[in-house]
């Protein structure tokens, strides 16, 4: 695969000091974890910019970024990365202590706080890496968005999700767009204003999760299953298909435009090195170079 010249950034570069979250990468997986379990990993300022912080620096250093699968020191990039917290819950939300300073705010206070929050979501959910959440406990209000930007969510039995807003007077509005596209506009609509908690079983039903597990320890071996299945994929292909329904999200042209683009994109994969590569090895009946260098 061709490099793209970004040289200066490498896995092993200085990571973004934090205190309330632990990122550890093992190869081309990373792994962030929500570290405040003694509030429930609630979502205050400083956890919410460390998030970012984590998501800007995996992003760079990603295959999809790159468009190469190891840096200039022979490591290797990001294809993979796993959100997940310490304790007992997921995620309980905004930080009680940030909801009781936004009834002070101005106006636009508040919507610098939205907008750190948006920004946070986005990141998540525009990651060029394959992202996979597990869910212990609650995930609600925010926790609930953090869980609708993933592209694959393994539940414990037991938990639990909620758009709880509502109970508190006010809208998923900053999560809603991640939310409403994981869910579809009627499950949005009825779990906004319902604002109850929903089972790992209606979650799944719902789309809201990909899995079940019994426990918590048997987080890993899904997560075995999964990362396996992704790394079998070719990298690129798994990025360009995120950016791929991030076009179909926000296009707003005409069908035969948007026919003509699929055209043009399915000739500019079947044409690049990975294509190629893809299409030869299954010919030749060999494995691709992207697992022959794992």
């Amino acid at each position: 695969m061709v490099y793209s010249g970004c040289d200066d950034l490498k896995i092993t570069d200085y990571k973004p000091e934090t205190n309330y979250c632990i990122m550890t990468i093992e190869g081309p997986v990373a792994t962030i974890t929500l570290n405040r379990k003694e509030v429930y990993n609630a979502l205050n300022e400083d956890l919410i910019n460390e998030l970012i912080q984590l998501l800007i620096w995996t992003k760079e250093r990603s295959v999809g970024e790159n468009n190469d699968l190891q840096d200039s020191n022979g490591d290797q990039y990001l294809r993979i990365l796993v959100l997940k917290s310490a304790g007992k819950h997921f995620c309980a939300g905004a930080d009680i202590n940030m909801m009781r300073e936004a009834g002070s705010k101005t106006a636009e206070q508040n919507r610098q706080d939205s907008k750190r929050l948006d920004q946070l979501f986005h990141s998540l959910w525009a990651h060029p890496c394959f992202t996979i959440g597990t869910i212990q406990g609650v995930a609600l209000g925010g926790g609930a968005g953090l869980v609708s930007c993933l592209d694959h969510i393994i539940m414990e039995s037991k938990s639990q999700l909620a758009l709880s807003e509502a109970k508190l007077g006010i809208l998923p509005a900053v999560i809603g767009p991640y939310v409403y596209r994981k869910i579809g506009s009627s499950q949005f609509r009825r779990l906004s204003m319902l604002a109850s908690r929903v089972s790992s079983e209606e979650a799944l039903r719902i789309g809201f999760a990909n899995e079940i597990v019994d426990a918590r320890e048997d987080f890993q071996s899904s997560l075995e299953k999964i990362i396996t299945e992704v790394m079998s994929t070719g990298p690129m292909a798994v990025s360009e298909a995120k950016k791929l329904t991030l076009i179909f999200d926000r296009w707003n042209d005409d069908d035969s435009k948007l026919r003509q683009f699929t055209l043009d994109k399915t000739s500019e994969m079947r044409g690049s090195k990975e294509g190629q590569e893809g299409l030869s090895s299954f010919l030749e009946r060999r494995k691709p170079n992207w697992l022959s260098e794992e």
